[in-house]
């Protein structure tokens, strides 16, 4: 029987340094992939700009409640067939307390096409705390305080932090999320998009 001589000492060595070269190369790469997943997955949107969200193109998750200013019956609903501003808010929260001008603004600039609206809702307080900021501020928007368990606004609409607010369209579907707060610009920028948007579609479908 004829036995198997092994390789010479020379050419194992060789091939065992390349396999080691190899296995290190590969295990670089993966650390670097997994880096970079990590990187992306945690990389902040900065404050005031549209962000993802699976919500885009699906009607609006309902909101209705009693107003926390004035404890009148007010819904998304009833606000059909103009843009809302859908703002989830709380008075600690300082870029809260910034956007409320802006707001006031982009609401006064629309007055006389009544195109637009807005839709407060108070997270992550009390009642009391969420009343007293917006007299505090003579917020002319309505705004609900968010209920809690299943019925959770901010729960439907998966609002980590605010200020974080959704723009729904005239039809009841969103079209965009605002992560920090909204500022005129921004506001003007995305109801303009979303016309152009619903225009092209329309001149489609025709």
């Amino acid at each position: 029987m004829r036995l198997r001589r092994g390789a010479p000492a020379g050419v194992a060595d060789g091939k065992a340094r390349r396999t080691h070269r190899a296995r290190n190369s590969a295990l670089a790469v993966g650390a670097l992939a997994a880096v970079l997943v990590a990187v992306l997955a945690t990389r902040s949107v900065p404050p005031g700009s549209a962000a993802y969200t699976p919500l885009g193109g699906k009607l609006a998750p309902p909101i209705s409640g009693t107003s926390l200013v004035g404890g009148r019956h007010v819904s998304l609903a009833a606000l059909r067939g103009r843009y809302v501003l859908v703002d989830f808010f709380a008075s600690w929260c300082v870029p809260c307390q910034e956007e409320v001008p802006q707001i006031e603004r982009f609401l006064f600039e629309h007055r006389a096409r009544r195109d637009v609206a807005a839709l407060g809702v108070d997270i992550d307080e009390n009642a009391a705390d969420g009343r007293a900021f917006l007299e505090h501020y003579g917020v002319t928007w309505p705004s609900i305080e968010d209920p809690s368990g299943a019925a959770s606004v901010s729960l439907a609409y998966s609002v980590v932090d605010p200020p974080e607010s959704y723009l729904v369209a005239p039809d009841g579907t969103v079209v965009a999320k605002i992560v920090g707060g909204v500022t005129v610009p921004i506001l003007d920028h995305l109801v303009a998009q979303a016309r152009a948007v619903a225009g092209l579609s329309g001149a489609r479908s025709r």
